[in-house]
């Protein structure tokens, strides 16, 4: 005997009113698996800015849209971490630690320039796109993740023009392993 004939009989062979329940009960049970794994996208890891960033930090975001793009801002219970509803959602934090990658020879000199704001730019591994200050007092990190807007550096010239605002150039030598001067 098969295995589908084996579950037929065994679904006959139990009383008619269990046979009628049992198809809304597993899909029933299909929807509270699917309603389980959905829910509120995980929040975002909170940074801890070194304590003269943190006025930066905090002048941002004051200084920070309340929409960007046409995307309200979300409730966030950190406030170094600003998240807007794009969907998916474009996250700003503040006060992260310099990316590694900023410290290879042709990092700066790939780094686009927004509204008198330079950003390095790499991947996040999901189609998306991460975005860092460079050459400010405190490190500004925004995440782009794939599909939240048409081109995905739409949402930087508005976020440049508030960094540019509140978070002034970096006036400390770069770091030992950094071989790239900055740009004058």
């Amino acid at each position: 005997m098969t295995r589908a004939a084996r579950l037929t009989h065994a679904l006959k062979a139990l009383p008619a009113p269990v046979r009628w329940l049992a198809a809304p009960v597993a899909l029933l049970g299909c929807v509270v698996l699917l309603l389980g794994t959905w829910g509120a996208p995980p929040a975002p890891v909170t940074p801890t800015p070194r304590a003269k960033e943190v006025p930066y930090c905090e002048a941002l975001a004051r200084a920070l849209p309340q929409r960007l793009t046409g995307h309200g801002r979300e409730h966030s219970d950190s406030p170094w971490v600003v998240i807007w509803s794009s969907s998916p959602r474009t996250v700003l934090r503040c006060g992260v630690p310099r990316p590694d990658a900023l410290n290879g020879p042709q990092a700066l000199k790939s780094a686009p320039e927004v509204n008198g704001v330079q950003w390095f730019d790499e991947p996040d591994g999901e189609g998306g796109y991460r975005f860092t200050t460079t050459l400010r007092e405190a490190n500004v990190e925004v995440s782009v993740p794939a599909g939240a807007y048409p081109n995905y550096a739409d949402p930087l010239p508005t976020l440049s023009d508030a960094v540019k605002a509140s978070v002034p150039v970096w006036n400390e030598p770069l770091p030992a392993s950094a071989s790239v001067s900055p740009a004058p």
